[in-house]
């Protein structure tokens, strides 16, 4: 059974949502801000957490920064606000995607099974457990157990940080435009605009340079996109 974490500091819709994705079968787990879900999500993790942005004691933005230091858990974020920043800001710190409330419950379902499916290697015309791993100069890609090393050296990689480095090493040399890597990371029903790809390659590069300080194996080509460099 999959097990889905909520953190929202609004009961009622804490307590319409777990009756929803119980009866769609889910393991749900609630908090009702950041502090009291954050050694619960660290210790115990979910398969995937919708978070709430504003909440008391502990905001959304920080209970995923705290996560990024030791989980590459899905994160789903639930917000009233319509600030675009706020999707900026989020996926540069690691989230898989943005919801508005209000939203329908069936709309919600499905991002998070859009997200769990990236999460769980569906990736489109293959069956699970047959992809081979991609090496690529010190670069090995793990797709069947969503591993990634470097020289040797484990890197933690999000979902959709993962599969856009999965797509640019599949074709090393070959230019990847924006819009091909949003193809390649995110399901149909997600729309993310040309920055949010930029934050993840900052992510990425980021991640890679704590291994290695020298490491420039994306290479930027301004106007047009990104490519692997072996």
């Amino acid at each position: 059974m999959t097990t889905l974490a909520l953190v929202d500091d609004d009961e009622n819709i804490v307590a319409s949502l777990k009756i929803f994705f119980e009866a769609e079968g889910y393991n749900v787990r609630t908090y009702h801000d950041g502090e009291a879900a954050l050694p619960a999500l660290t210790e115990t993790p979910p398969d995937i957490a919708i978070l709430d942005v504003k909440m008391p004691r502990m905001d959304g933005m920080e209970l995923l920064r705290r996560l990024r230091q030791t989980s590459e858990l899905p994160v789903i974020f639930l917000t009233s606000k319509d600030e675009e920043i706020d999707e900026v800001i989020g996926f540069n710190i690691g989230a898989d995607d943005f919801v508005r409330k209000p939203c329908s419950n069936r709309l919600l379902a499905e991002r998070v099974k859009a997200v769990l499916r990236r999460a769980r290697g569906g990736v489109a015309g293959t069956e699970e457990g047959d992809q081979k791993p991609i090496v690529r100069g010190k670069l090995t890609l793990d797709p069947n157990r969503h591993a990634c090393t470097w020289d040797g050296h484990p890197v933690r990689l999000t979902v959709t940080e993962f599969l856009i480095l999965q797509a640019l090493a599949q074709r090393p040399g070959y230019v990847k435009s924006r819009d091909q890597l949003m193809d390649a990371a995110y399901d149909d029903q997600i729309y993310v605009d040309d920055r949010t790809i930029d934050s993840h390659i900052k992510r990425l590069r980021k991640k890679f340079r704590e291994v290695t300080d020298e490491f420039d194996a994306i290479e930027t080509l301004y106007g047009v996109g990104y490519r692997y460099t072996e």
